[in-house]
């Protein structure tokens, strides 16, 4: 994959929940914000020692800026009915980096399989609802040395980019850390060169890039 072709993700910020009874059962669902599988897996284990006299702890989550990693479970109920239908809500979201888990207390009525994919997506679409989504954007990381002369000039640049400064550092010189969004990189580059004479090149390395919340 090459630089250019990275994108933008949205993931949650704080965790969220909610609860929705249906014919006596509970739903009680958790949306997280998590970015490993070892933080899903540990958390999932939580919540089933916290709900330990609840039937179903069903859960999925979605790892990576493109949802690389995607694990589902219907934890008992019958297949397809849970950790699925939360799966499939997570994807048309585009959401990744996110764990959600539903924990059901039966109250003694059967559901039938559709009645348990709605009420499965409807209490993780109330979660998710009450949840702040951001959006994070890829950006290489770069640092600048510049001579005092030459701050005006640069930040101006850094500013018609869209180029966030991270860190400033006043000695003999200025050293800039900065935070190059992918999307505009060819252009800020072009820049830069011509400011600064060619005495500042970069080049498109994505063992640089991280994502920010924009």
């Amino acid at each position: 994959m090459s630089i250019q072709q990275l994108r933008p993700y949205f993931t949650i910020e704080e965790e969220s929940a909610a609860e929705l009874v249906e014919k006596k059962s509970r739903f009680i669902a958790l949306a997280v914000h998590v970015e490993t599988e070892e933080e899903a897996l540990s958390i999932i284990e939580d919540l089933r020692k916290r709900y330990y006299d609840a039937r179903h702890n069903c859960y999925a989550y979605r790892l990576g800026a493109s949802g690389e990693i995607a694990k589902s479970s219907d934890d008992g109920e019958p297949s397809g009915t849970a950790g699925r239908p939360m799966m499939d809500i997570l994807v048309k979201k585009d959401l990744t980096d996110i764990l959600v888990v539903v924990t059901r207390y039966f109250g003694g009525v059967l559901l039938g399989t559709g009645g348990l994919v709605r009420a499965y997506s409807g209490a993780l679409s109330m979660a998710l609802d009450n949840a702040d989504v951001v959006t994070m954007i890829p950006v290489q990381m770069e640092k600048l040395k510049l001579a005092y002369s030459e701050i005006g000039k640069i930040k101006y640049i850094l500013n018609e980019s869209d180029v966030r400064i991270i860190d400033e550092q006043y000695g003999s010189d200025v050293e800039l850390k900065v935070a190059v969004p992918t999307t505009v990189f060819g252009k800020f580059a072009s820049a830069l060169k011509e400011a600064t004479s060619g005495e500042i090149l970069l080049d498109c390395d994505i063992e640089n890039v991280v994502y920010l919340k924009s």
